[in-house]
């Protein structure tokens, strides 16, 4: 087994893989980057074209109906239609290394460079430790000439946060694409990071929407946060009553 191996549909012509938009939604926190995209594909009925297997990847395999197990993977998708034309990056994991960041988002990065991407959007959830009503959308760039479209489609950029930058494939391709000319931008949801948050996820979808200039139903995502929704108040309720119970101590 190669470290990193891309197995491209053999089927779908080279002109039928090329998209000038490149979208990542890795898991991560909260796992708000995968839920968006799993959305958008589903909703725009994207087809995929790629798989990627590597030994980056956890030392697992996946059990699938049945018992059947297949390795990990992360899968590569595109959509071309009346919305326009977007490649779509979604699996498993990430990397279970610092080496494997890199060298994974480096692949990522030069596949969408070989496909004619011209800007990537990463996205992800910004974990803030504790449960909060209204989720802000945080943004990152890597030109400054981009920052007025995403302040104009509603993220904010907030001096500092992320504290400790932005961990992953979200933040390395961004940094990566600057290189090769090719626009990144980061839009990570505030959460918890306790739970998937389909909250943070739904909000981050907005904004992106409004950046691609195309419309997506959002019920299916919305009705997931609404199902969340009561799961956190139950669990803010638990806290808040430890905490006074806490109070008649000593």
């Amino acid at each position: 087994m190669e470290d990193i191996t891309i197995v491209f549909d053999e089927t779908i012509a080279l002109e039928d893989r090329i998209a000038p938009v490149f979208i990542e939604g890795l898991p991560g926190i909260g796992h708000v980057g995968k839920l968006v995209v799993e959305h958008l594909i589903q909703e725009l009925g994207a087809v995929k074209i790629a798989e990627i297997t590597s030994i980056y990847f956890p030392p697992q395999v996946i059990i699938g109906e049945n018992g059947v197990v297949r390795l990990c993977k992360n899968e590569l998708y595109r959509y071309s239609g009346e919305n326009g034309s977007f490649l779509f990056l979604i699996g498993d994991f990430q990397s279970t290394s610092n080496e494997g960041h890199y060298l994974l988002s480096q692949v990522y990065v030069d596949i969408a460079n070989e496909l004619g991407v011209k800007r990537i959007y990463t996205i992800g959830g910004y974990g803030v430790g504790h449960f909060i009503e209204t989720p802000r959308v945080i943004a990152a760039v890597n030109k400054e000439e981009l920052s007025s479209l995403v302040t104009d489609a509603g993220g904010i950029f907030s001096d500092g946060e992320p504290g400790g930058g932005i961990i992953g494939a979200a933040g390395l391709m961004l940094g990566l694409a600057s290189p090769l000319g090719i626009e990144g931008i980061c839009l990570m949801g505030e959460t918890s990071g306790y739970l998937v948050d389909p909250k943070s996820a739904a909000l981050v979808l907005d904004v992106l929407t409004r950046l691609l200039d195309i419309t997506i139903d959002p019920a299916k995502l919305n009705e997931r946060a609404s199902e969340m929704e009561v799961t956190v108040q139950r669990l803010i309720e638990q806290e808040k009553k430890g905490e006074e119970e806490l109070s008649y101590i000593g």
